[in-house]
């Protein structure tokens, strides 16, 4: 049995992109730790910011998983940094807001729990943050120091082949002039530099699952999200578009193709 460690910024954020590595490795016998670093209290919802959002979505947290098969879930305890109007970062950020934190002291408390667990895997985002979310590029930069620290061996940066999603976005562009295709050009990683596509086909009911846990984030502002959306997608659909999970280990020589977590480069 190894032990791997899923960071995330938020409540939902694995269940859409590690949900069904996190399934397939709990599977297969080994311990699944999901670190948060917020609650998620200032997430877009049916509900208002604060403490009792918070609340509701760290019980869909745990939810969520369970379902997965997580042997362990821990927060951190940062305020949710929160967006401004344009995607940027908020101006009235709560004091504690991860996005303000020290990095240091940040990655002091995750190696803490790198080191409790003797975590051999420790997942991240990519520098940018898949789509730029401030919490998400804190998540790269407090989870790449923190393995520094605590000398995990494997560090794999959760992403999106972006190959594919530009060509859906161009091609929905035709159809909605005023989608942004700029915004995605620099979204998440080119196919190029992804070493690890997981086929999670098999868990993909589970992922589906965690994904449902997440009710407050199905719906709020005018009509159903992204997620809501994705949960309407009959099941043989939603397994082929979501059966793949991508991730970067930067280090490796070009062209690395690698299918499971744990592989390392022959």
């Amino acid at each position: 049995m190894q032990t791997a460690v899923f960071f995330h910024a938020h409540p939902d954020d694995e269940a859409l992109l590690t949900a069904g590595t996190m399934a397939m490795l709990a599977a297969e016998g080994h311990r699944v730790v999901l670190v948060v670093a917020t609650a998620g209290e200032r997430g877009l919802a049916d509900m208002p910011h604060g403490d009792e959002l918070g609340a509701a979505r760290m019980n869909e947290l745990y939810a969520s998983a369970a379902r997965l098969g997580c042997a362990r879930v821990v927060r951190l305890g940062y305020g949710d940094s929160g967006l401004s109007a344009d995607g940027g970062m908020a101006e009235d950020r709560p004091d504690n807001a991860f996005i303000d934190a020290d990095l240091e002291e940040a990655a002091q408390r995750l190696a803490a729990i790198l080191k409790e667990e003797t975590a051999e895997l420790l997942t991240i985002y990519d520098p940018a943050g898949g789509y730029g979310h401030p919490d998400h590029v804190m998540v790269h930069r407090v989870g790449a120091r923190a393995a520094e620290i605590a000398g995990t061996p494997i560090l794999l940066e959760a992403t999106v082949n972006r190959d594919p999603l530009l060509k859906g976005i161009r091609l929905a562009a035709r159809f909605y002039p005023k989608l942004d295709v700029r915004a995605f050009e620099s979204a998440y990683s080119a196919g190029s530099d992804i070493t690890h596509r997981i086929n999670v086909r098999k868990h993909a009911r589970a992922k589906r699952a965690a994904m449902a846990a997440h009710a407050t984030q199905a719906t709020g502002g005018d009509g159903d999200r992204t997620l809501g959306a994705m949960l309407k997608i009959p099941a043989p659909i939603f397994r082929y578009v979501f059966g793949t999970e991508w991730y970067v280990r930067r280090g490796l020589p070009p062209g690395t193709r690698l299918r499971h977590p744990f592989d390392q480069p022959s």
